[in-house]
């Protein structure tokens, strides 16, 4: 058995999750690549892939071994590379995920110059808001909103998206405009986000030392695209990301309101597995999301 060309084979398929896509990346026969892996748990004495007609799924000692491969094929690599005096060429396939809100509004109108400068790159793009378990999904990253809460996760920051509160002119011609958060709360309808947890998020509001939290929201969603419809949909007041909603700003369908109030910016957040930092594809993918979308570091 070639060890080394076994271990790529495993890493390939895991992150592709199909041995027909890991063979076409490593233009391999799809049974070569099966037997790699199957003498790969023969060598090792495991089970690393459990196999079904419809779907291969890493086992426990396939995930742990998993991290180990890929650490010691980028390493390889990184030393083939240094010996040949050439970067590692970007290519080869990437499983991302990223909030509704993000991914939509943002990160898909901005891909196609991604591509046109990283053709070799293929990206499969989660939309999700719930939380992702990266290594068992086999993730190679996700995109965040909030602090990161797994320590034993790298994460770089994007950028703070600033919110702005907003409503449908139609709303605003049945219900009036409110003037302020006090009159939001006890004559408005408003509309909001809750967690998976089913914690509504209230909408919040600050002016210098002042600090208002109005809840009770009369609609509540689970997703950031799900939000942004209510509000065009006329349902009420919320609170969405600027970047966001600016385009029905400027097609007028949806207008800000108590602007002289604000809520404190959300940070978002790029997180990956601490063995990945020599995944090229995945390093110019995480820069290229930093500098389009704001920090500079």
């Amino acid at each position: 058995m070639n060890q080394l060309l076994a271990l790529r084979a495993f890493v390939r398929v895991i992150e592709t999750g199909s041995f027909s896509r890991a063979s076409e990346q490593l233009a391999l026969p799809r049974s070569t690549v099966s037997k790699l892996i199957t003498d790969l748990e023969k060598h090792l004495g495991i089970r690393l892939i459990q196999r079904t007609t419809r779907a291969l799924t890493p086992t426990l000692e396939g995930l742990d071994y998993h991290l180990h491969a890929v650490r010691l094929v980028a390493e390889l690599d990184e030393v083939d590379n240094a010996v040949r005096g050439r970067k590692l060429k970007a290519h080869g396939h990437l499983r991302v995920d990223a909030p509704a809100s993000f991914a939509n509004g943002l990160l898909i109108p901005a891909l196609v110059d991604f591509h046109r400068e990283y053709p070799d790159i293929t990206i499969a793009l989660g939309i999700s808001d719930r939380a992702i378990n990266i290594v068992g999904e086999g993730v190679d990253c996700v995109i965040r909103a909030g602090r990161p809460e797994d320590m034993a996760m790298i994460s770089r920051k994007i950028a703070d998206l600033e919110y702005v509160t907003c409503a449908a002119p139609s709303y605003l011609a049945r219900m009036g405009t409110p003037q302020s958060p006090d009159d939001l709360e006890n004559n408005h309808l408003r509309v909001g986000y809750f967690f998976p947890s089913n914690t509504a998020e209230p909408l919040i509001f600050e002016r210098g030392t002042t600090r208002h939290e109005v809840g009770n929201c009369a609609f509540t969603t689970n997703e950031g695209n799900g939000l942004k419809e209510m509000l065009l949909a006329g349902f009420g007041v919320g609170q969405h990301f600027r970047s966001i909603v600016q385009h029905y700003f400027d097609t007028g369908q949806l207008v800000p309101v108590l602007e002289s109030w604000s809520r404190p910016a959300m940070p978002f957040q790029v997180i990956y597995p601490p063995n990945r930092h020599q995944n090229a594809r995945l390093k110019v993918f995480i820069d290229w999301v930093i500098e389009r979308f704001g920090v500079r570091e």
